[in-house]
């Protein structure tokens, strides 16, 4: 009986964390219905740099930093000057969600690419 205790409890742990997935696993469905809404697309793909960088591009750039959602959402609800490859400015887009939630699975959405 004592053998099979551990196990039993290793089994479960293993179980239950895959039944909860990661934490910040964002609502594919929910994104990408925000950025059709917002017209994203025009100009970013998933994984083609259009006139903006491939969401795929994004998430290299910020993998590992601790700082990298905040950063996106903040960069997203204030629509920032960006630099085109042509060497051209325009300002950013802001994205028109219903509330800060939508924004951040957005992110996280981009960040899981």
């Amino acid at each position: 009986m004592k053998t099979k205790t551990p196990l039993f409890v290793a089994g479960s742990l293993i179980l239950a964390m895959i039944a909860l997935g990661p934490a910040h696993a964002a609502d594919a469905a929910q994104a990408e219905a925000l950025l059709k809404a917002n017209k994203c697309t025009k100009c970013h793909d998933v994984t083609k740099t259009k006139s903006g960088p491939a969401f795929k591009k994004v998430a290299e750039k910020y993998k590992g930093k601790a700082d990298a959602e905040a950063g996106l959402v903040k960069f997203l609800s204030t629509g920032p000057t960006i630099k085109n490859d042509d060497g051209s400015e325009d300002k950013h887009k802001v994205i028109k969600a219903k509330d800060d939630a939508e924004t951040k699975n957005l992110v996280q959405w981009i960040l899981s690419q």
